[in-house]
């Protein structure tokens, strides 16, 4: 057994705790639902971060033009149609009966400014990469609104399932920084309070035009330790709890009344390397990285093979899929070959960004991986808001290497690979002329087998330049009191509206 080997199985058993032995389930409180996540929101304005921790909170604030249905499906919401007169155009739809919390109507003038937000390049938002395309939005009337795009865009409609719609005139009142503070939707829930660094509650929306929500409040804790969100929800102060490992997850299988409920999603794992920074802008060292790490150890071993290994910057959830391509191999001798060539080069140290969000077990099975081959790397651990400026900042005063797990929730190749590696994008740590031209081809292209054509282009250049090392297709956990009627979905979403406690 060699010792990664060695070191992976140490570090699943040390991740066994004795939790079997804990009492019984309290009885859940009917009229408010207790989530642990492992973070407060970094954000509740739904056009600045991205990430599951806002994402789960904010997301039943508000609504968007379209939604996914939990088989996947894109179907209507706030837009009940759309058509598109030409390659570059899409009218939608609207209902005419949608309040916003504070009682004002929601019209197509809200929608045209909740897009002219998100794309206005001076607002910053991290998610301007996946909306760019759109360059006009038009209110024809109350009820219907175009959107024109600067090429044909097949991608539109399922960027626009994250698309949420604000109240322009509270936006305006507010200021942005009050409004992340307050936000006003119209979703099923409605803001109600935010201890920062505890706590977020929302109040079900009695007036919603949809399916109302079975529990009159929810609360979102904070809760960055797995072991206590398993300790609250064997003991019933949580209902539902997010981000549990495999082995902590193994444990609710002896708890009275809760179980783990894992689902494959559309998220991939990936190590991200940063060619703007000395060491790592010699092809020899990202090609050193990715040749030590063994995919198929880390789902073995970390995961119980519950992930996917992937050898691509996607998952096959994705539109550009490429079946078959398995990318950079396994292969520690040539890791070792090339740390030899590179000499002192290869003996400076490596940041390694990670956040608390994210398995450190597999975080620590990377750093050891590049360690046997000769590389220094050192693991900087932070708050999900300070790793996520460092994954957005200038490539140039960045960390060499950050662990991720990237999803879209858009089920198409456009909305991961041309944020991780186009130049204009704040995600991107690449500056590739040549790799933009492909990207900004395959985004516009409605046939279907020429854009997989280009997105294996992208595969190609990811497997030989090397700036991001795809690991797997993320499974996830959550703990769940199990009389809640709730079923996980792949693009991770939480509707509290969808849920319900069963009799």
């Amino acid at each position: 057994m060699n010792t990664t080997r060695r070191s992976l199985l140490a570090l699943t058993l040390a991740a066994t705790t004795a939790l079997a032995g804990m009492p019984g389930l309290a009885l859940a409180d009917g009229r408010n639902l207790a989530i642990d996540l492992v973070n407060e929101p970094s954000s509740l304005d739904p056009h600045m971060q991205w990430n599951p921790d806002s994402y789960y909170v904010y997301r039943n604030i508000f609504d968007n033009l379209v939604t996914r249905d939990d088989a996947g499906e894109i179907t209507p919401q706030i837009a009940t149609a759309w058509d598109r007169p030409s390659d570059t155009e899409m009218v939608f739809t609207l209902r005419d009966d949608v309040t916003f919390h504070d009682g004002s109507p929601l019209t197509a003038a809200d929608v045209v400014f909740s897009v002219k937000r998100i794309t206005d390049p001076a607002f910053g938002s991290p998610q301007l990469s996946q909306f760019s395309v759109i360059t006009g939005a038009e209110a024809i009337d109350d009820t219907t609104v175009k959107l024109t795009t600067s090429s044909p865009y097949p991608a539109l409609l399922a960027q626009l399932a994250k698309l949420s719609i604000v109240p322009a005139a509270v936006v305006e009142a507010m200021g942005n920084e009050a409004f992340n503070l307050a936000p006003v939707g119209s979703g099923p829930y409605s803001f109600g309070n935010w201890t920062r660094g505890v706590e977020v509650t929302l109040m079900r929306n009695d007036a919603y035009w949809g399916d109302k929500g079975p529990f009159e409040t929810a609360t979102f804790r904070a809760v960055p330790d797995a072991s206590t969100r398993i300790a609250d929800l064997q003991s019933g102060s949580a209902d539902l709890v997010v981000s549990l490992d495999p082995d902590l997850a193994a444990q609710l299988a002896g708890s009275m009344g809760v179980e783990a409920r894992p689902v494959l999603t559309e998220r991939v794992g990936y190590l991200k390397l940063n060619p703007q920074r000395p060491g790592m802008d010699d092809l020899r060292m990202r090609q050193a990285v990715a040749y030590a790490i063994d995919r198929d150890l880390i789902v073995e071993g970390l995961s119980g093979g519950f992930d996917r290994p992937v050898g691509q910057m996607l998952t096959p959830a994705h539109v550009g899929w490429v079946e078959g391509f398995e990318g950079t191999p396994h292969d520690p001798d040539k890791a070792r070959a090339l740390v030899a060539e590179l000499g002192d080069a290869a003996k400076i140290p490596l940041e390694f960004a990670t956040a608390p969000v994210f398995d450190q077990r597999i975080v620590q099975a990377l750093q050891q991986m590049l360690a046997e081959v000769g590389l220094n790397v050192n693991i900087e651990m932070t708050d999900m808001a300070t790793y996520l400026g460092k994954a957005r900042g200038e490539p140039a005063e960045g960390p060499e290497l950050s662990f991720g797990r990237w999803s879209c929730a858009c089920q198409d190749a456009d909305g991961v690979l041309y944020p991780l590696l186009h130049s204009t994008s704040s995600w991107s740590s690449v500056r590739d002329a040549d790799i933009d031209v492909v990207l900004e081809s395959a985004r516009v292209e409605l046939d279907p087998d020429a854009r997989l054509a280009a997105y294996k282009k992208v595969h190609e250049y990811v497997a030989t330049e090397i700036p991001l090392v795809p690991l797997y297709q993320a499974s996830v956990f959550y703990g769940v009191n199990e009389a809640l009627k709730w079923t996980p979905t792949p693009n991770e979403s939480m509707f509290l509206n969808r849920m319900e406690w069963s009799e």
